[in-house]
């Protein structure tokens, strides 16, 4: 076996690793882990530590780590077919598996599904067939794409741009013109400190009516959104937002694209987190929860209505031109179809809505006395605590601190892995949706203990 040292070394040298201080790493000026193992909610590292995955990897293995059954699945699939593409008519048995299940499972006006690799790989797939269907509608100037400040869509040049975080900005000479961006639905950090909810919801409505207006109905194509905030804060919808913002898209014919590639397949304690604020999406992105990421696969529903106007598009002008090489890799469906299977077998939605639930009621039992916690929020299996100097007065700590930084690292020495999340001292959690209420008191004891080490 490799020595560590020796595999630390070539890390350091010949690895790129994704969202990282690139030259830190280099110096060997920051910690890095290499993961050899898992089983259930739990990871381990060269060294032999054992450490509680309270963020499932990138809240992606939803059915835990060490699912035998996934792997075999994986497995002889590879062995009776390891590829074929999906261009032109071809499929594969479990890639149209997979899609009827997936369609079984999305809000009823859903109908066909196009498979990908990642969450970001399918949003650039979602502009796309939006651009394709004004432009088979005869509306060539309806393009403009309307994302929310702090959502997070995925780090390609489009998804970049619609991703709504300044990390994924900078030096990059995006967001791309075609991309606008709106209000985040983001109550604690509401600058009109009297509104209520209800109201901010309100509020977040006409601001985007006010934008739609100030571009021009006619020339906005489609609005992007996740049900529930995720890399942005974790932040839940505040009471009465989305039937509020669906009533201005449908005022001013504008596509609404779901972003399900966290909330898909349970993380919420609903099979979508469409179906569980009443959202009706004309496409819904899925990844993380189809496969729980053991084996890369992503997918975009298609509902009724887009896809008639695509069937027409392709009538008037041959074959739609769009496609990827991997598109429904029959290793990624295998692992799809597995996932599911266990989803389901497992009760893992349930799981997700009655422990995320005490999870949620027991952070916040902890914590919410602490005069450093300015917020304790979340739904399902997402939970995010989010640390202030003064909570009276609601001031934020100086960012150079680092406060979350400091404070997943003092978790992390105690055995626990959570998430520092961008733009703030922003703590979050979402772990494996067969995580117990012994395992989530635990993560709740160890993050009460950080807190207090660093604060």
């Amino acid at each position: 076996m490799l020595r560590n040292d020796q595999l630390d070394q070539w890390d350091r040298d010949h690895f790129m690793h994704a969202s990282s201080h690139l030259a830190q790493h280099a110096r060997a000026e920051s910690p890095n882990r290499i993961v050899t193992g898992g089983e259930g909610v739990f990871i381990e590292d060269r060294d032999g530590k054992r450490l509680l995955d309270a963020f499932a990897g990138l809240y992606c293995v939803n059915v835990g780590y060490g699912r035998t059954e996934v792997a075999d699945a994986i497995a002889k699939q590879a062995r009776k077919l390891a590829y074929y593409h999906s261009y032109v008519g071809h499929g594969t048995e479990v890639s149209i598996k997979l899609a009827k299940m997936i369609v079984d499972r999305a809000p009823e006006n859903m109908s066909r599904v196009y498979f990908g690799l990642s969450g970001s790989d399918a949003n650039e797939t979602n502009i796309k067939l939006v651009w394709y269907y004004n432009n088979v509608l005869g509306r060539p100037e309806k393009k403009k794409i309307i994302s929310r400040w702090r959502g997070y869509h995925g780090s390609g040049l489009m998804t970049g741009s619609l991703t709504g975080l300044e990390l994924f900005h900078k030096q990059f000479d995006l967001p791309l013109p075609q991309v606008l961006h709106t209000q985040a639905p983001y109550y604690f950090r509401r600058e009109d400190r009297s509104m209520t909810e209800t109201e901010f919801s309100a509020h977040c409505a006409a601001e985007l009516e006010k934008l739609i207006i100030s571009e021009g109905p006619e020339t906005i194509a489609a609005f992007i959104g996740e049900p529930v905030l995720g890399t942005g804060g974790i932040v839940p919808p505040p009471p009465g937002y989305w039937p509020a913002i669906q009533e201005v898209l449908t005022k001013y014919d504008v596509l609404l694209i779901a972003d399900e590639v966290v909330t898909g397949f349970g993380r919420l304690g609903s099979m979508t987190g469409s179906i569980h604020y009443g959202i009706k999406p004309d496409i819904i992105t899925i990844a993380k929860g189809l496969t729980s990421a053991y084996a890369p696969l992503s997918g975009s529903i298609i509902s009724d209505k887009v896809w008639k106007v695509l069937e027409d598009g392709t009538d008037e002008y041959g074959p739609i031109g769009h496609g990827w090489t991997y598109s429904a890799h029959p290793i990624g469906a295998a692992a799809g179809v597995a996932n599911l299977e266990l989803v389901d077998r497992l009760n893992l939605v349930d799981n997700a809505r009655d422990t995320g639930a005490f999870f949620n009621q027991e952070m916040k039992d902890a914590l919410e006395d602490h005069p450093n916690v300015g917020d304790i929020r979340g739904e399902g299996l997402l939970c995010a605590v989010e640390i202030v100097e003064d909570r009276a007065n609601h001031v934020f700590f100086d960012p150079a601190r680092k406060i979350a930084l400091q404070i997943v690292a003092e978790m992390v020495n105690r055995g626990v892995i959570a998430r520092a999340m961008p733009q703030g001292d922003i703590i979050g959690f979402a772990p494996p949706l067969c995580i117990s209420r012994e395992e989530a008191t635990h993560i709740v004891e160890i993050t009460k203990q950080a807190i207090e080490s660093v604060l």
